[in-house]
């Protein structure tokens, strides 16, 4: 008994990586997926970050590991189907990782652009409320609305209980954004791709 239980523990440390690296490497995915999304301008969730991460490397276990294990096999006969497999889909799973990681690397430009863009609305909205627009909008500022339309947004501020609401459209192409009023005073909730409901 004493002697089978070293064997089995090497042979675990030579050719059974494969479960502990998709556990790890899962809950590794899941945080780079939620710190650099690959798509879109926000964050990713936690839940759909783990989501993703799982359905990626389940993909890669199943459907590439068998693949790169009898590519491996074909390279060296003398090992172990089981043992290649496993080595194949240990590197199909730091593929995945690697790929989820350049994406996010290389989708955070666009998005801290996008960011930038936002945050230059919102300063522009709030210097237009503050400096010309009614006072009953300036207490309401913090309750504005913000769609993209197209190239450009539109910003609604709440006017108070049963007031009309100052809706804004702000143009980004121009360095400080362009404001023009909307003379249609409806919120955004009810505002679709420019058209009224």
């Amino acid at each position: 008994m004493e002697r089978v239980w070293p064997s089995r523990l090497r042979w675990r440390l030579r050719g059974a990586w494969q479960w502990p690296t998709f556990v790890t490497l899962t809950a590794v995915d899941a945080v780079i997926v939620h710190q650099l999304p690959p798509a879109g301008d926000r964050t990713a969730g936690w839940i759909p970050a783990l989501l993703l991460a799982a359905f990626f490397n389940l993909i890669a276990v199943a459907a590439i590991a068998p693949l790169l294990g009898a590519l491996l096999r074909r390279r060296r006969a003398d090992l172990p189907r089981i043992v290649a497999r496993d080595r194949g889909g240990t590197a199909a799973l730091l593929a995945v990782s690697a790929a989820f990681l350049g994406i996010g690397l290389a989708h955070r430009p666009e998005r801290e652009a996008g960011e930038q863009e936002l945050m230059a609305v919102s300063t522009a909205v709030r210097r237009y409320v503050a400096h010309q627009a009614d006072p009953r909008y300036r207490i309401h500022i913090e309750q504005a609305t913000l769609v993209r339309l197209g190239d450009v947004y539109r910003s609604c501020v709440p006017g108070g209980a049963g007031g009309r609401a100052l809706c804004l459209f702000v143009d980004v192409s121009q360095s400080p954004p362009g404001i023009r009023v909307d003379p249609n005073p409806a919120p955004n909730s009810t505002f679709v791709h420019g058209l009224v409901q």
